[in-house]
């Protein structure tokens, strides 16, 4: 095969940031993704529906001029949200999810949960609604190793948290481990995972051999080959449970390469290339429509995008290593492989 059309793909966990960033990292998610689920966690963080609105207002601003590319809202769950405000924002339409974040977990999570019972009214509010709820999924907890956090997080706080609020659609985001991939299929239907990008491709030897690469340290953190190949196994299975979440987190070059580098990978310039090399490896681009366009949408009880994107394959392609913004420039991730398909 050398010619693939599928549907237009949607990410379902992107980072845009906010003032310059946005200006300089928009364009490359709306340049081949539909929708995408945007992230909250600004500084300060989006907490109400009033925030969100005019968060969705500075990205429409930010897009091309007759970009076509839905920004899909989401509020920033703390012990202090409002369920009343969640509930009515989901209703009209400004928010599509809620975002929750144990305090400590990743970037800009300062402000998230440390105590889940305080949040118990929100959720059960957001069952009854229909409200999803997108998960970071890791426990901060000092004496719990990094490796471990995502399985640690899915005994002790995800599956009470499913089991106390029947009904609750949860997103498991950018899982990482067999264990994540095994619970998210024991699930039933109420119950999604969203694949990165980069955790398709790299584990943790990819930040660690051959001295420190800080572009590809990421919060969850890359574990070992074989979670790296249940990823894969998922991804490509065609499994409705699984859909892409790029978690695509653009950092300043001088903040991911200091002493305390930051944690992310900028991948939306080159996902859709990416993806097909790996699916073509895996001899399953017969699924990539299921994972990039169609299992997303269904899980949110959305249409696919009416419009295609066509993937050719042909000499390796060529991608900006750079993009410049206002805040200064962003590495795009390196997946250490030649890629032969384009978006065309």
């Amino acid at each position: 095969m050398t010619q693939l059309t599928i549907r237009r793909p949607d990410d379902w966990h992107l980072h845009l940031r906010d003032g310059a960033m946005l200006a300089g990292i928009a364009p490359e998610s709306a340049r081949h993704f539909g929708r995408a689920i945007i992230m909250p966690n600004l500084v300060p963080p989006v907490v109400t529906s009033e925030q969100a609105a005019a968060y969705r207002a500075r990205i429409h601003d930010a897009l091309p001029l007759g970009a076509d590319f839905t920004p899909l809202m989401t509020l920033y769950l703390t012990e202090q949200t409002d369920a009343a405000d969640v509930v009515q924002a989901h209703k009209d339409g400004i928010i599509s999810a809620v975002k929750l974040y144990p305090a400590g977990a990743t970037t800009n999570s300062a402000s998230g949960v440390t105590d889940f019972d305080k949040v118990r009214g929100v959720l059960d509010a957001m069952a009854e609604a229909g409200v999803p709820l997108c998960v970071h999924g890791e426990v901060v907890d000092p004496d719990i190793d990094i490796f471990d956090r995502e399985a640690v997080f899915i005994d002790r706080v995800l599956d009470p948290i499913r089991k106390a609020t029947p009904g609750l659609r949860v997103i498991m985001e950018h899982i990482t481990t067999k264990q994540g991939v095994d619970y998210a299929r024991s699930g039933g239907e109420t119950l999604g995972a969203t694949i990165t990008t980069h955790h398709l491709v790299i584990n943790r030897n990819a930040i660690l051999v051959g001295g420190i690469k800080p572009h590809y340290y990421c919060l969850p953190v890359a574990k070992r080959e074989e979670h790296r190949l249940a990823l894969r196994e998922a991804a490509t299975s065609g499994d409705a449970t699984f859909f892409l979440g790029t978690d695509s987190a653009p950092h300043i070059d001088p903040l991911k390469e200091n002493g305390c580098g930051c944690a992310g990978c900028f991948t939306a310039t080159n996902t859709m290339s990416i993806l097909a090399e790996v699916f073509e490896q895996d001899e399953a681009l017969e699924n990539l429509e299921a994972f990039a366009s169609l299992n997303g949408p269904a899980f949110y009880g959305l249409e696919p995008n009416g419009t295609t994107i066509t993937l050719t394959k042909g000499d390796p392609v060529a991608y900006p290593t750079k993009i410049e913004t206002g805040d200064g420039p962003v590495t795009v991730f390196d997946p250490m492989m030649p890629l032969h398909w384009r978006v065309s």
